[in-house]
């Protein structure tokens, strides 16, 4: 490399980020968005914050936002298990934040941290550009946490009908119907505590809890309740076949895996860490490769 080569290099925007969540040393996340910042010219690196590593929890955001702050981070994204918890600590929010109660970037600018979702983003496209076809009459959802309230919102602006909503918590589950309602309209959530029954009536069931995950392994509801008539979308993309996702092309199920959920949440952060117009089929294909 010549010296002028050097000298440009180093000129580089330089961009630091990084990722807040419990076990998450396995994320594909970092190297998702540093190879695309690096396209558009950037120095970008993107940290690892583990709180299962340092032995902590939620109680410890205050201490690590303060200090990604110290270091000049642009921002932090944020994963299980404190996407809601995050929401205290910060300074304002987006109205797709506020409104899905859960935030999964946060930038940090002049002093400010304010909290965005792009979650719900990378599901709607995943599953406009994937499932553009499937009936949408009635949709089961498991998990009524951060994620599930991301791809609850994105279920009902894709044209879900009616949305059953299920949780181990039934307290989450009645929060999050409530608040789809008051947004979206009387009716199009309805809290679900009998799965078969939700499975029967459903035309397709979106999964958002962490089952499936290495550290959470097995089916997140009975097998023999997946029909070939239902179209599963899991948001679990470690592993990208997940054993609901193998059940249910056993059974001759459309499927829609994790990935594209990864890829446009981050095309969503990109742009907001770095004004990056990212490019989603590039991306998908380096998630190819960094996935194996």
């Amino acid at each position: 490399m010549s010296q002028t080569e050097i000298s440009a290099f180093d000129a580089r925007p330089r961009i630091k980020v990084g990722l807040i969540g419990a076990e998450i040393q396995a994320s594909k996340s970092p190297a998702l968005h540093e190879r695309e910042a690096a396209f558009h010219g950037f120095d970008y690196s993107h940290e690892l914050i583990d709180l299962a590593v340092h032995n902590c929890g939620a109680e410890a955001l205050p201490l690590i936002l303060r200090e990604v702050e110290d270091k000049g981070f642009a921002g932090v994204n944020i994963t299980f298990p404190v996407k809601q918890a995050v929401i205290e600590h910060l300074t304002d929010l987006s109205p797709e934040a506020r409104s899905l109660g859960a935030v999964n970037t946060v930038v940090l600018r002049d002093g400010k941290r304010m909290g965005h979702n792009t979650d719900w983003y990378g599901f709607h496209e995943s599953f406009r550009l994937n499932f553009s076809d499937v009936p949408r009459r009635c949709a089961l959802l498991l998990g009524a946490g951060g994620a599930g309230s991301a791809v609850a919102h994105a279920a009902l602006t894709l044209g879900v009908e009616t949305l059953l909503v299920h949780d181990v918590e039934r307290a989450r589950a009645d929060a999050l119907a409530a608040r789809l309602n008051t947004e979206f309209g009387a009716g199009r959530a309805v809290v679900a505590s009998d799965i078969p029954k939700a499975m029967f009536m459903a035309d397709g069931l979106i999964h958002a809890t962490p089952t499936g995950m290495a550290k959470h392994p097995g089916l997140p509801l009975d097998g023999d309740l997946l029909l070939p008539r239902h179209w599963i979308a899991d948001i679990v993309y470690m592993p990208l076949v997940t054993p609901l996702l193998a059940r249910a092309r056993e059974v001759g199920c459309r499927v829609l895996d994790g990935g594209g959920m990864v890829v446009y949440q981050a095309v969503g952060a990109l742009r907001l860490f770095a004004g990056i117009e990212a490019d989603p089929a590039r991306m998908r294909s380096h998630f190819t490769t960094l996935i194996g």
